[in-house]
């Protein structure tokens, strides 16, 4: 998703070092994310790799969009996502974009409120995605069988 280069002065000169924020996901409701630093590029997109495979969620998908409305917050992130009708595609900015293509979302209508800083967008909108529920779990917590709570 992004790499980001910062650098320390010391006695002896300037210190490297690199940041890299990957997003990981197999296309079909799998997601997770990786934020690695290293004093080289290859080394810090590895971490975060690794990280990003390690920290995987399950999102149960409807029909390639979401179940429902959904909200996500990290710190001063907050994203809304909603799901929209077949052809809709992607609407989404930045950061929330890439999470959504590799989760396996194919329309979706998203925005980004507050910090647009992308860690804390990944962040969030990881977070909505996690709270939310399918019918399948609704109807278990309320005892209800699934026709029921979707109303057939």
């Amino acid at each position: 998703m992004g790499i980001r280069d910062r650098s320390k002065t010391v006695k002896g000169g300037r210190i490297f070092s690199f940041t890299a924020l990957t997003v990981v996901g197999d296309g079909n409701g799998r997601v997770g994310f990786g934020y690695g630093k290293a004093r080289e590029v290859p080394a810090a997109i590895q971490k975060a790799m690794e990280k990003a495979r390690r920290n995987m969620i399950n999102v149960a998908l409807n029909n390639g969009t979401l179940q429902h409305p959904v909200k996500g917050v990290h710190t001063g992130s907050r994203v809304f996502m909603q799901p929209a009708s077949e052809g809709t595609g992607i609407i989404a900015g930045g950061a929330m974009r890439a999470v959504l293509e590799v989760a396996g979302v194919h329309n979706v209508l998203a925005k980004a409120y507050g910090s647009t800083n992308p860690i804390n967008v990944v962040r969030a909108t990881i977070d909505g995605l996690e709270n939310m529920n399918s019918p399948e779990m609704v109807a278990a917590k309320r005892g209800k069988s699934v026709e029921e709570i979707l109303g057939k």
